[in-house]
C-alpha cells in the first residue's frame, strides 16, 4: 500500500474542490505561471498523469510518449502546445472532469502498485514511489497558481512533507543541472509543518541553516515563490545560493519567479 498515492488523490480532490463551481469561461483565466491559464495547467496535469500511469505496465507506450515528447522539443513545438494537440484542444469543463476521473482511477493503481520497481521516465528510470511523488509535487506546485489567481490560501496537510524530503533531496540535482560544482555539504533545514510539527534534515549547523515554514520551503524548490517573498530564514553562502537556485523538477534550469511576480490575489 503505498501512502503517497493516497496523498497524491487527497491534494488533487482539494484542487478539484476548488474548481468545480467554475464555467467554461472561467476556466480560460490567465495565472501568474507564464500566463498559463487553468485550462493549461488541467492539460499539463492530466497528459502527465496519464504517462506516468501508462509506465507502471506498459513500457514500450511510455517509451513511445517520451519519444514523441522529446521529438517535439527538437522542432521547436512548446509544451503547452504538445499537451494540447495531444488532448485533441480539451478544456473547459469536459477537461476538469476528464482529469478528475483519470486521477481518480490512476490513484487506485499507484496505491498498489510495488513502490521500489522501477519505471521509465525523461532521464534516468525512477521508482513508483519517486513516481506518485512526483506527480504530488506536479499537483501542488501547479495548483498553486490557481490557488494565488482565485485568492485562496491553501490549508497545507503535513503530506507536504514528500516535497519537502524531494527538495532536500535534489539540492545536488539543482547544482549539476546548471554544470555548476555541488557544495561538499546541505544546510541544516528546520521546518515548521502544518501540524506544528518541527521538521528537522540534514546535519546541524548554526552557520549553513534554513529555517521557517515547510509550506514556504516547498514554494521555493517548486519555484512558485522567489525566496525573497517568503519569511523563511537562510543562513550561509550554501544555503543562499541554493534558496536562490532550487529546482526539485526535471528539466533544463529554470530560474525562480522574479521577487513580487507570484502573490495571492486579495
Amino acid at each position: 500500500m503505498l501512502q503517497q498515492a493516497t496523498d497524491f488523490r487527497a491534494e488533487s480532490d482539494a484542487l478539484y474542490r476548488l474548481l468545480e463551481p467554475l464555467s467554461d469561461n472561467n476556466l480560460e483565466q490567465e495565472t501568474q505561471f507564464k500566463k498559463w491559464t487553468i485550462n493549461t495547467i488541467l492539460q499539463h496535469l492530466h497528459y502527465f498523469n496519464y504517462a506516468a500511469h501508462v509506465s507502471l505496465s506498459d513500457e514500450e507506450e511510455i517509451v513511445r510518449l517520451l519519444n514523441d515528447l522529446q521529438e517535439s522539443h527538437k522542432t521547436g513545438e512548446s509544451l503547452v502546445t504538445f499537451t494540447d494537440r495531444k488532448l485533441n484542444g480539451a478544456r473547459g469543463k469536459s477537461l476538469l472532469h476528464l482529469w478528475r476521473d483519470y486521477y481518480t482511477d490512476m490513484s487506485h493503481s499507484f496505491h498498489e502498485s510495488d513502490p521500489k520497481k522501477r519505471v521509465k521516465w525523461a532521464g534516468p528510470d525512477m521508482s513508483v514511489l519517486s513516481s506518485i511523488t512526483a506527480r504530488l509535487m506536479e499537483t501542488w506546485s501547479h495548483g498553486q497558481g490557481i490557488y494565488d489567481l482565485m485568492g485562496v490560501v491553501r490549508k497545507d496537510c503535513d503530506y507536504i512533507k514528500n516535497i519537502v524530503v524531494l527538495g532536500n533531496n535534489t539540492f545536488g540535482w539543482t547544482f549539476i543541472n546548471r554544470k555548476q560544482a555541488v557544495p561538499a555539504k546541505k544546510p541544516f533545514l528546520r521546518l515548521g509543518a502544518p501540524s506544528n510539527d518541527i521538521w528537522e534534515f540534514n546535519e546541524y549547523s548554526e552557520n549553513d541553516l534554513i529555517e521557517g515554514s515547510a509550506t514556504e520551503f516547498c514554494r521555493v524548490v517548486t519555484q512558485t515563490r522567489n525566496v525573497q517573498d517568503t519569511t523563511l530564514t537562510v543562513v550561509g553562502e550554501t544555503a543562499n545560493r541554493w534558496m536562490n537556485l532550487a529546482q526539485c523538477f526535471a528539466g533544463a534550469p529554470q530560474d525562480p519567479p522574479p521577487p513580487g511576480t507570484r502573490y495571492t490575489r486579495v
